[in-house]
């Protein structure tokens, strides 16, 4: 939404070089975000200043950064989110971080994720893709029930809110499949790469001791078979607590289990009631969903824990205001499980996206 006034990046004193690309004023007419501060004029009387008076973007950003009561409360209105606001204010205490965001408000990741699948329950959820050129598709229907079927088995393993559940998984559905599952329960999802060698992992989930992991026996990687079997034995051999692994994939004879209390499953032959109905614990705003970690190069990597409510806006946020997503997309981020980009990129099933999952090497 660039204004008259609005001066070249190569002028802001970095060397970005020309702008390849402007939208036109069909494209600013139409995009998401163009429609937000339509409905913020129509719906709530904010008419932000801006070139001829209807606001562009740099006056919307400052509005919305001058008053964040008002603009976050309006995402949540806007953008529809299943669950219940509560009555009090969006946010009190202050200044930051002394914070308290939307308080009495309850929600549920996975339930926006999957809300797509009680309206149209036909439209394509996910691609998988390998570097073989092999291709699946979910519908949004196939995903709840997919997630309905693992949350079923989570339950079975004694997963409740709060509990976590980690993955050694490469960028395939059943990394989505699991996140959802987790999080519908309110338990606390957090993902490495099968690259990472397993003092990595270690390094991650020791600190979270999660009760049931997700992990694949092997992975495919520039033409290459990589065998994780030993490697999953070992990581879950060191993680406290752990119940469960979970293999996806080809058979689980590569992964031992580690010795009692510790089974070992097939994610295609799980425990609990394969017909379970789909549902969503409601949980506060402020309640972790996942766990993201710093590289770790000064010491062990830095947990860093992400909301149900704060990701669900500030990704509808991203994904439909600045990235212009919306149904009929096709969104696709080239990441593994171990980089936050992935998290972003499940976050597509938020604006009821396909989104893609790639697994394997980009060459």
């Amino acid at each position: 939404m660039p204004s008259d006034n609005e001066v070249g990046l190569g002028s802001l004193g970095h060397d970005y070089g020309e702008v390849l690309w402007r939208p036109g004023p069909a494209e600013v007419e139409g995009a998401r975000i163009t429609g937000y501060r339509r409905w913020l004029a129509s719906d709530r009387g904010v008419a932000v200043p801006g070139d001829n008076g209807t606001g562009g973007y740099r006056e919307l950003h400052a509005w919305s950064v001058a008053k964040p009561g008002a603009f976050w409360g309006s995402l949540w209105d806007y953008f529809g989110v299943l669950g219940e606001r509560g009555e009090g204010p969006v946010l009190t205490g202050g200044p930051m971080p002394d914070v308290s965001w939307f308080p009495g408000a309850t929600l549920n990741y996975a339930q926006n994720a999957l809300r797509v699948a009680a309206t149209d329950p036909a439209r394509i959820a996910v691609i998988a893709r390998d570097e073989a050129g092999n291709q699946s598709a979910l519908s949004y229907g196939e995903l709840a029930a997919e997630v309905a079927r693992v949350r079923a088995a989570l339950r079975a393993l004694g997963v409740t809110r709060g509990d976590r559940v980690a993955a050694y998984l490469p960028n395939i559905p059943a990394a989505i499949i699991g996140l959802l599952a987790a999080a519908s329960l309110g338990a606390i999802w957090s993902s490495c790469s099968p690259d990472f060698g397993p003092a990595s992992v270690i390094d991650r989930f020791a600190q979270i001791t999660p009760k049931v992991l997700f992990a694949v026996d092997r992975y495919r990687y520039g033409g290459r078979d990589f065998d994780r079997g030993q490697a999953v034995t070992d990581i879950a051999a060191a993680l406290p607590g752990l119940a469960a692994v979970i293999v996806v994939g080809r058979a689980s004879q590569g992964v031992a289990a580690p010795g009692a209390p510790v089974k070992v499953f097939e994610f295609e032959s799980l425990p609990g009631a394969a017909a379970a109905e789909l549902e969503f614990e409601a949980v506060s705003f402020g309640h972790p969903l996942w766990v993201l970690y710093s590289s770790g190069t000064t010491g062990l990597p830095k947990a860093i824990v992400h909301s149900h409510g704060g990701i669900v806006l500030e990704h509808l946020k991203a994904l439909c205001l600045h990235q212009d997503l919306g149904a009929g997309d096709v969104f696709f981020w080239y990441t593994t499980t171990g980089w936050m980009m992935w998290n972003f990129l499940a976050g597509g099933l938020l604006a009821g996206v396909t989104v893609v999952a790639y697994d394997g090497s980009a060459t």
